[in-house]
């Protein structure tokens, strides 16, 4: 295990080193290669690459959060650029193009991708777009035929998403009339406290609808979140089945990523259901579909994934999940996986796109 830790940070050492290489090979293109400045470079840089590190130390900075969420986004895009920076250069040899004036424009070019990239990935991050899913239940209710569900998963509210995110997403819901509304986990970003100062329970309080909710691997502090979040505006079900007044059974799954949490079997949970009803299953991460399938459920709705938030993450997150994105129908059952509301560690996306989802079911049994 130590072996394994000590080469991940002699690793992250190495591409420290290498991102700074270019970096000051282009600079000194600019500025000279004066000592001092070389100097002042390498401090700056060595601080700013351990900033992550900081807002760990420091968990009241909000300062050292953004700046470590800024370095991690450098960090991802110049692992990207830089290597195909670096076989244009080795190209321009067997050009007449002076290695100067290329260094210097290639270096240019790198910061002009890089600067549009960080906008695209932000936009992405911040401007949610709607998913509208049509589904059928082949299952009688008695009252309305039709349900309007709005879902949203991972928040994440906390230090990269606040208040504004909040805001936004009430405001859509109450647009949207819906019948309900369902967050399938990771509401908080690990810590209670951004959540309570920045005021979100009081935003979600005025959804003008019913809200019902899971814990994701993210909702974790050394406080009762349940009571916090019931105190917010919604229903959390922590291993509980609960009966509807719109005729569908609700089963919310505590997470599978607590090391230490002891969670109810779901065959343990589904003896307490009338499978005659439509049976809606919030679980945070989409494992065993075929568990759920096989017990009766009718539509499973989860997040965690985020699509991989930034690509190719989305490679890794498709060979993990079964679904990890979208929609998926297994024998009767029907999964939806949602990319996410918010982020976590970079504020930005690439390859994929914040959401919220509108599922719009009707029930229509066999006859």
């Amino acid at each position: 295990m130590w072996a394994v830790g000590i080469g991940i940070i002699l690793l992250y050492n190495v591409l420290i080193f290498y991102i700074g290489y270019n970096i000051w090979v282009w600079l000194k293109q600019i500025s000279g290669d004066r000592k001092s400045i070389k100097i002042m470079f390498w401090v700056v840089l060595v601080l700013f690459a351990y900033s992550f590190v900081f807002s760990r130390w420091l968990d009241e900075s909000l300062f050292f959060t953004w700046l470590g969420a800024a370095w991690l986004s450098l960090f991802y895009f110049l692992i990207l650029l830089l290597p195909a920076a670096n076989i244009a250069v080795f190209l321009r040899r067997f050009t007449k193009i002076q290695k100067e004036k290329f260094v210097k424009m290639t270096g240019y070019t790198v910061l002009i991708v890089l600067v549009c990239s960080f906008i695209f990935g932000v936009f992405n991050a911040y401007s949610p777009k709607v998913t509208t899913y049509q589904i059928t239940i082949p299952k009688q209710v008695e009252g309305k035929q039709k349900l309007k569900i709005i879902m949203a998963s991972d928040m994440h509210f906390g230090d990269l998403s606040g208040s504004g995110q909040a805001k936004k997403l009430v405001e859509y819901i109450n647009s949207e009339k819906p019948d309900l509304v369902l967050f399938p986990g990771d509401i908080i970003d690990d810590d209670i406290t951004p959540f309570l100062e920045k005021g979100i329970p009081e935003i979600l309080k005025k959804i003008q609808a019913p809200v019902y909710a899971s814990l994701g691997n993210h909702d974790r502090d050394d406080v009762d979140l349940v009571k916090i979040f019931n105190n917010s505006g919604m229903k959390v079900l922590d291993d509980e089945v609960l009966n509807l007044p719109e005729g569908v059974v609700l089963v919310g799954r505590k997470d599978r990523g607590y090391q230490d949490v002891v969670r109810a079997e779901l065959p343990e949970l589904m003896k307490q259901v009338d499978l005659k009803k439509p049976v809606f299953l919030l679980e945070h991460q989409p494992y065993d579909l075929d568990i759920a399938e096989k017990n009766g459920v009718d539509l499973i709705l989860s997040g965690h994934t985020h699509r991989g938030q930034v690509a190719p993450g989305n490679l890794i997150t498709n060979m993990i999940f079964e679904n990890d994105f979208g929609y998926l129908k297994k024998g009767q059952l029907q999964s939806i996986v949602s990319s996410g509301y918010g982020v976590w560690g970079l504020p930005l996306r690439i390859g994929t796109r914040s959401e919220i989802v509108q599922i719009n079911v009707t029930f229509n049994p066999i006859k």
